[in-house]
């Protein structure tokens, strides 16, 4: 029998030796927005799972392929847990032959990829549209099924009772080891990546022999006789409904915009006439703000005399093609009515639709454009529309419609992955991967970003324009005073211009939690408006 400290030793090279060979793979073909991904490919269940699933959910380009990588996860991942709660095993105690601890851990692997497997497909989802609501939504039953499930591959009736407390600090530090591991291992020097990551792997090594001794050890648990563990994984599945519904009572919160040019008189030194484009979900009663030079945006198109026409919420789940072409026609009418240049305040999916608007049909009179939490590198992910049976993430796509059609068997969705607005951001990844954030020749351009915003893509450069940033979330700061003021300031011509330090550390900080993007030169259906992908080149606006 092999002494203790052999033993040790092996755990902890085990542990090391998965994430330094990723780390070297990802360094060596520079794909820079996947660094901070491998630390967490050893860490205790489930997180190490949250770490296949979402490579494989992005890199699968048809059934089979995605049978067999699922077939090949589930089977390594059995294995090396066999070996790691092997190595880990309490000295003290007579461990189960490792036949067992085979079958048990392989048949756990199956348990916890359905356990994970629609948290990791709602982590590829937020790499499209790049909202970080939906990304905390992802993560946070993670974090909540952590200390339930590590105690899955040592004791028989793990389902029953409630876990240790040393089980749920272990498995809270383990939520902070792969946080912290994830930014260091992304902004370190290129190649110190790879031993950065296999530092991670021995501090991993070392919490699989915690937990896995807090578990063999541990004193028969409270509430032994009800089963806490699928009633946790129940109630987790309202973690997605809580987390917007929460964000809404924020102040700023929902769909409301609450521009103060809606709601008085631009002041006189504003000299340009304004059109203000709310997002997603919005709706308009057609109430025409106090000045006749300012106008909302109508998903709807114009009335016979010019107005914008009242649209409902479902009116801006259209493309984003169909609302510039929208805009453009309401552009061209509000300058010739009011001979005045034209800026554009755009929120969230306002923001994307002018954005695109100035890069395919711009009036020569539109000059400015102020972006209030626009979707910065979204489309990172991609799956084919329901009729192709082939294409990457194609089994992500269809997971998507069984999620949101048993959503709406709860709760009616009157939307889903499908719908035009979604589809745009698809379809057009490559340029809101590379250009939404660049400057237009001719218009200023400046982007209000909420701090959050700063978890919603991979570490890195993002931004060629100025930005102002300011705490709080998603679609929140168009309503704030701040905001406004320094809106009006920059319509009038002013420099705005005030990023923030700890957004950089947000960015590096959600590093490990992010899936890896889908590289934009693989996919066929970008061929047609390929451009230099970010998450190889870690720069952003680069010419084709």
């Amino acid at each position: 029998m092999r002494r203790p400290d052999t033993r040790f030793t092996a755990l902890l090279l085990l542990a090391a030796l998965p994430p330094a060979v990723e780390a070297f793979v990802l360094v060596k073909v520079n794909f820079i927005s996947a660094q901070g991904l491998p630390p967490q490919i050893t860490a205790v269940w489930p997180y190490d799972t949250y770490h296949d699933l979402r490579w494989i959910f992005v890199y699968h380009n048809s059934w089979l392929a995605f049978g067999v990588l699922m077939v090949a996860a589930i089977l390594l991942r059995g294995l090396l847990t066999t070996g790691l709660v092997a190595l880990a095993w309490p000295g003290e105690v007579d461990r189960p032959s490792v036949r067992w601890l085979l079958t048990r851990n392989t048949f756990l692997s199956v348990l916890v990829a359905l356990f994970v497997s629609p948290w990791a497909v709602a982590s590829v989802a937020a790499s499209v549209v790049a909202l970080s609501w939906l990304l905390i939504a992802s993560l946070l039953p993670m974090f909540l099924l952590a200390p339930f499930l590590q105690r899955a591959a040592v004791v028989g009736p793990w389902w029953r009772g409630l876990p240790s407390w040393p089980l749920v600090g272990w498995s809270s530090l383990n939520f902070v080891l792969i946080t912290v591991t994830g930014a260091v291992a992304w902004s370190v020097p290129k190649w110190w990546t790879v031993p950065v990551a296999g530092v991670a792997g021995i501090l991993n090594g070392l919490l699989w022999q915690r937990t896995v001794r807090a578990a063999v050890l541990a004193p028969p648990p409270r509430l032994a006789w009800v089963p806490v563990t699928p009633l946790v994984a129940l109630l987790v599945l309202a973690v997605p409904f809580a987390v917007p519904a929460l964000i809404r009572l924020l102040p700023g919160g929902g769909t409301k915009v609450d521009a103060a040019v809606l709601t008085k008189p631009l002041p006189p030194t504003v000299r340009h006439a304004v059109i203000v484009l709310a997002g997603y979900g919005s709706t308009y009663d057609g109430t025409r703000p106090p000045d006749p030079n300012v106008q909302r945006f109508s998903y709807r198109g114009l009335g016979p005399t010019g107005e914008p026409l009242p649209y409902g919420s479902t009116d801006t789940f259209q493309s984003i093609s169909s609302s510039v072409d929208l805009l453009a026609d309401q552009v061209e009418r509000l300058h010739r009515r009011t001979n005045r240049p034209v800026a554009l305040i755009g929120q969230s999916q306002g923001a994307m639709v002018a954005r695109t608007y100035l890069a395919q049909r711009r009036h020569p009179a539109v000059d400015s454009l102020a972006m209030f939490s626009p979707l910065v590198n979204a489309g990172r992910a991609y799956y084919p529309p329901p009729g192709d049976q082939t294409g990457w993430g194609v089994a992500t796509g269809w997971q998507l419609r069984v999620i949101f059609g048993g959503v709406s068997l709860v709760r009616p969705v009157a939307t889903g992955p499908d719908e035009p607005f979604i589809r745009s951001l698809l379809d057009d990844a490559p340029f809101y991967r590379n250009n939404l954030m660049c400057p237009v020749p001719g218009v200023r351009l400046v982007a209000f970003l909420p701090t959050a915003t700063a978890t919603e893509a991979p570490p890195g450069d993002y931004t060629q324009i100025p930005v102002f940033q300011q705490p709080g979330v998603h679609g929140t700061l168009l309503g704030r005073r701040q905001a406004q003021e320094n809106l009006i300031a920059f319509i009038t011509g002013q420099s705005i211009d005030r990023p923030r330090r700890e957004y950089y550390l947000l960015q590096r900080i959600s590093a490990a939690w992010q899936a890896p993007p889908l590289a934009i030169w693989i996919n066929p259906a970008w061929q047609a408006h390929r451009e230099p992908d970010p998450a190889f080149t870690g720069k952003v606006c680069l010419p084709n």
